[in-house]
């Protein structure tokens, strides 16, 4: 017998007569591609004919052919060559779908289009009270605020305009604000980048990409919010890069936010880094002292026109409020609101001891606690280098350490499971559960694990 021959029914046949399992090959798509690409893409494609040096593959339409054959049709090629060495092309058909289906498909065309732009609408209304006129202007603020107000006034001349900034800074009022400046002559598009991932998945599975693509790219002004999110997800990427190319070539306007400057985005393709680096990026800082009683005397002065009340807090204790909340605007809200309500139950004027005692545990949790810092902060307190800790090595005076730190950034930190797992050597989100399970347990029979991990925390919340 050859080294290519196989037996089939007692009899040797040669490797160029061997007949396909599909099945088979489509777990190795699987394992190779990635559950992201195999599920979006690869799971839809179909073995219709089997020849001795090429095939012929299904496809469902004509852009799942075309995507294919430009991004995957090689490592496709490599995978088939695995299971049959003699293949060394292949062939794609479109699979005519059944006249009842192709009519109703024909008549429903504009209802698909407006599915989606009524779906998005659902989601991503500008919002009215997200305005230039009720954004208050500071120092750390100021620039960002300024070209907002410039992209206005000239459409493309700072293409894209991207604002990075801190959680709760005001990137979405600011991104917002631009939204209802330019809706009235313009066609504005308003999405956030989880919706756009959204969308873009579903128009997938009803094989209706041609749509999608279409609505997205007639927008003269495209806005989306939180890029980040795009973190990770090639196909979503490879939409999104199309989609930008096209709306800069037609001279649309495109604004982008995000929580860091597109050079620090991780896992995003770095052609996508360069465009988003390639236009104007501006910054949104915490905010100082002076900004943020600005900002405690506008929201006092809203509640009081809204509700109809006297909110009676000198300006001993706003100063008190601003001096003491150190990270973002939203969290420096949610303080005010504390000191309003227990104002309102007590009905009387507070002093600073006061506030002192109403937010001595908020003060102490609302401290930047960041994955970084947990790590360190764990490392020293059990006295092990950080490469250590982060490593592969999974002996119990390393891997204990390690699950601690999953546990309280989970805890801690408002950074999703599989960021956690990134940050963690690229490990995945399964381990980081699998740590807070075991970190809970513990902590609950072992006295000593729960003397330990409030040690940590207090060092954390010390620093």
């Amino acid at each position: 017998m050859e080294k290519n021959n196989f037996k089939k029914n007692n009899v040797y046949i040669s490797e160029e007569e061997k007949t396909l399992n599909w099945q088979d090959i489509q777990t190795s798509f699987k394992k190779n591609f990635g559950n992201e690409i195999y599920n979006s893409w690869l799971e839809k494609i179909t073995l219709v004919k089997e020849f001795n040096d090429y095939l012929i593959l299904g496809v469902p339409t004509r852009f799942f052919r075309d995507w294919i054959v430009s991004r995957y049709l090689d490592k496709i090629l490599e995978q088939v060559k695995i299971f049959k060495l003699s293949l060394n092309r292949i062939e794609f058909k479109i699979i005519e779908e059944n006249k009842q289906n192709q009519e109703y498909l024909k008549i429903n065309e504009l209802n698909k289009v407006t599915e989606i732009k009524d779906s998005i609408l659902n989601y991503n209304r500008l919002n009215p009270n997200l305005n230039f006129q009720n954004f208050i202007k500071g120092k750390s603020n100021d620039i960002a605020l300024s070209y907002s107000k410039k992209v206005c006034e000239h459409l493309s001349r700072h293409n894209p305009f991207y604002i990075c900034g801190g959680v709760g800074l005001g990137k979405t009022h600011l991104l917002n604000a631009i939204g209802i400046e330019l809706e009235g002559d313009n066609n504005v598009m308003f999405i956030s980048a989880e919706r756009f991932m959204y969308h873009f998945i579903k128009s997938i599975k009803k094989n209706d990409m041609v749509n999608f693509k279409d609505f997205f790219r007639k927008s003269s002004v495209f806005i989306i919010d939180d890029i980040q999110f795009l973190s990770g997800k090639d196909s979503l990427q490879e939409e999104f890069f199309h989609t930008f190319n096209s709306l800069m070539d037609k001279g649309s306007q495109i604004i982008i936010s995000s929580d860091r400057h597109p050079i620090k985005l991780e896992r995003i393709q770095e052609r996508i880094k360069s465009r988003l680096a390639g236009g104007l990026v501006v910054d949104l800082e915490v905010p100082d002292h002076e900004l943020k009683v600005k900002i405690i005397k506008k929201k006092i002065e809203e509640i009081q026109s809204q509700f109809k009340e006297n909110i009676n807090l000198n300006d001993d204790v706003i100063n008190f409020i601003a001096s003491e909340s150190k990270t973002n605007i939203r969290e420096l809200i949610g303080v005010l609101n504390r000191v309003i309500a227990f104002s309102r139950v007590h009905n009387k004027t507070l002093t600073i001891t006061d506030c002192k005692n109403i937010l001595k545990d908020v003060f102490n949790q609302i401290r930047v606690i960041t994955v970084d810092k947990i790590q360190n902060v764990v490392s020293n307190f059990y006295n092990l280098a950080l490469t250590d800790m982060l490593s592969q090595r999974r002996s119990r005076p390393l891997a204990r350490p390690r699950q601690i730190a999953m546990y309280l950034a989970k805890k801690m930190t408002s950074r999703s499971l599989p960021e956690i797992g990134r940050r963690f050597a690229n490990r995945d989100h399964t381990t980081v559960i699998h740590a807070v399970k075991t970190i809970t347990r513990l902590s609950e029979q072992d006295d000593e694990m729960k003397k330990n991990i409030n040690q940590i925390k207090n060092l954390l919340l010390e620093q």
